[in-house]
């Protein structure tokens, strides 16, 4: 009776434990599809962390600071709208702009939103929103000369300045024209007042604020358009960031936020 005893014993214990652990097995297999998607999710990592770290230049009128050493602009007030829509702070973090995407794979920064051209470069190394801004890259030179230089054949003797990895640099690249790469836009504006450089290819956005009466380059000025061109902001590859993004900037082209800023700033939407 008591081997009989014994046994019953057994194997209510062995029953017991192969439940549990069946149930345990349930439980994991059912927890990992939860987990794995909020691992893999950009929106929810943010989201986590409470901010949205933005990668720019100094770049007028997209990002540059205020008089009291703030970041503003058009990107930066729009960044800072979307942010507050996904419930999260925007802090801006300066980059070397050659190096964007490796910050971006990187996690240095979440997002590269800084007056970036969409070119098929943007494309193959992230994920690229909707375009916002429409752009063009001009050849800024003295505006004594412009009459000079009215096509693209007239620059071939002239010396210029790009920012690395811009779009100007691959416009003139394009256009067979030889150039010195320099930091930011900035640069290579002051490439072209300090006399260093004959001309410079930027962005038209900049163009616009930086040169001309009444700025730092009053004596500068542009005529020629190299490439017609759109703005986009640049994400991670695959992330679920771009779709939110977009939406975002729907919802603040509809409410007539994007258009203000658009005024302020004398940009033209996308």
């Amino acid at each position: 009776m008591k081997k009989l005893f014994a046994l019953v014993l057994a194997a209510l214990m062995l029953f017991t434990m192969v439940a549990c652990g069946g149930t345990a097995d349930n439980e994991t297999t059912t927890a990992a599809p939860d987990d794995a998607v909020a691992a893999n999710s950009d929106l929810a990592y943010i989201k986590d962390k409470g901010t949205l770290i933005v990668g720019i230049t100094d770049y007028a009128p997209m990002d540059f600071k205020d008089e009291n050493g703030e970041w503003t602009g058009f990107d930066a007030e729009f960044a800072r709208a979307a942010a507050a829509k996904l419930g999260v702070t925007a802090e801006f973090i300066e980059i070397d702009w050659a190096n964007k995407f490796f910050e971006l794979d990187a996690k240095g920064i979440d997002c590269v939103w800084n007056g970036m051209t969409i070119t098929d470069e943007a494309l193959a190394n992230a994920s690229v929103t909707n375009a916002y801004v429409k752009n063009a890259q001009v050849v800024v030179m003295a505006a004594d000369k412009l009459a000079d230089y009215a096509t693209v054949e007239s620059l071939a003797d002239l010396v210029f300045a790009a920012e690395d990895g811009s779009a100007g640099a691959e416009a003139l690249e394009a256009n067979e024209l030889e150039y010195t790469a320099v930091l930011t836009q900035t640069d290579a504006l002051q490439e072209v007042k300090s006399g260093a450089a004959d001309a410079c290819v930027i962005d038209i956005t900049m163009a616009n604020a930086m040169t001309g009466e009444g700025t730092s380059y009053a004596a500068l000025g542009y005529s020629l358009e190299l490439t017609t061109e759109e703005y986009g902001i640049a994400c991670r590859q695959g992330s679920d960031l771009t779709a939110a993004l977009n939406d975002i900037m729907a919802e603040l082209k509809a409410d007539g936020t994007l258009q203000g800023l658009a005024d302020e700033y004398e940009l033209t939407l996308a």
